[in-house]
């Protein structure tokens, strides 16, 4: 009985990291994928920081034949420079053999911009996009969180949104200069989002951006005396960047929302905050966050999640949308708009659960899940 619920089709999260190869006890493929399933999330795309890199047809065959025995389809993305060491050009040719569509060395941006040109003069031949992470590395300092009033309280050299905007604006020239098709990841600043829009309006580049759910709800202000749980890169920047964040992606500056999921264990993240690795999880609380923070308080609809979390990643990745429709194959959830989720380690289904959404009670519930004649989840 959905009486009262709300029937959609299944999330789709393009940028997600799960650990596998090298880093399983933070979190394998099969993990990551219940966790996913756990958030409504029907398919994701892995990116290419594990150890080894995804940066050969052979990582990437291990990694997709391993995904064939999640119950989700997982992608992958696979670096541009082997190791992503920024020195030397993954082999392109032989990644786009192996299935690759999206190039990226997620976690650092590509240092030489010669070598950054020349991968994409050559991937565009392929037909491929390139997605980057922008932040300039001299710059950033311990890469913490963001310079302003908090950094200088805590005693913490900060990353200033400039590093964002400088790489940005770096990337999006070479892409435009050579024709290719470029992504921006994970956008943290309202210059940043502004950068985008430019290039992307005023002259036409080929360049999309993302946004992820912890950018647009949370500011540096919120680390307080040092929670890790609110530490990631690119770091928390400021109530005015989360307004500004906001009001891009109802501009449509944002193709899509992403988690940028990336779990550590709970020894990692009990470390000093300068020492505790970058990033949280959200597989499991992105959806249930989002209709909290954004549509209970009517700063959005459905219609805009539908198309940013799961119609524009699929076009993106170049799958079909998924669609709730007569005779369609079905991938499907019901949202229960009225029931409370509490995210605790038991609920989640992530290996790790560094997330500031930790015993925290919100609004609304995936009640079920459908792919395909199977259902994946039901509670």
């Amino acid at each position: 009985d959905c009486t009262g619920k709300i029937v959609m089709p299944g999330m789709f999260d393009a940028h997600v990291h799960f650990r596998e190869p090298g880093q399983e006890k933070k979190e394998t493929i099969l993990d990551g994928t219940e966790a996913a399933i756990n958030g409504g999330i029907t398919g994701v795309v892995m990116m290419p920081n594990t150890s080894p890199s995804v940066d050969s047809p052979t990582v990437v065959n291990r990694v997709l034949e391993q995904g064939k025995k999640c119950r989700i389809p997982v992608l992958t993305s696979a670096c541009i420079t082997v190791g992503r060491a920024g020195l030397e050009m993954a082999p392109i040719a032989g990644l786009k053999e192996a299935g690759i569509l999206m190039l990226t060395d997620d976690g650092d941006a590509v240092p030489n911009a010669a070598l950054l040109k020349r991968a994409m003069e050559y991937g565009k031949e392929f037909d491929m996009f390139f997605a980057s992470h922008c932040e300039d590395p001299q710059l950033c300092g311990p890469r913490a969180l963001n310079e302003g009033p908090v950094s200088y309280r805590l005693g913490i050299q900060g990353t200033p949104a400039l590093a964002e905007e400088i790489c940005m604006d770096r990337d999006i020239r070479l892409a435009h200069a050579t024709g290719a098709t470029l992504h921006i990841q994970h956008v943290s600043s309202a210059i940043g989002m502004e950068t985008i829009r430019w290039w992307r309006d005023e002259r036409g580049a080929k360049v999309s951006g993302e946004v992820s759910p912890h950018h647009l709800m949370f500011a540096d202000e919120d680390i307080g005396d040092y929670d890790t749980h609110y530490k990631m890169n690119p770091p928390l920047r400021t109530r005015e960047d989360n307004a500004a964040l906001l009001q891009g992606l109802k501009d449509g500056v944002f193709r899509i929302i992403a988690t940028d999921h990336a779990p550590h264990t709970d020894f990692e993240k009990s470390q000093a905050f300068v020492d505790a690795p970058n990033g949280i999880t959200g597989l499991d609380t992105a959806l249930v966050s989002l209709h909290d923070r954004f549509i209970v308080t009517g700063e959005f609809g459905w219609d805009l999640i539908v198309k940013r979390y799961s119609a524009e990643p699929r076009r993106m990745m170049r799958i079909e949308v998924a669609e709730v429709s007569e005779g369609k194959s079905a991938d499907l959830i019901v949202f229960d708009p009225d029931k409370e989720t509490t995210f605790t380690k038991e609920f989640m289904k992530s290996r790790s659960s560094n997330t500031p959404f930790l015993d925290k009670k919100l609004k609304g519930s995936v009640e079920m899940v459908v792919l395909g004649d199977e259902i994946l989840l039901e509670r």
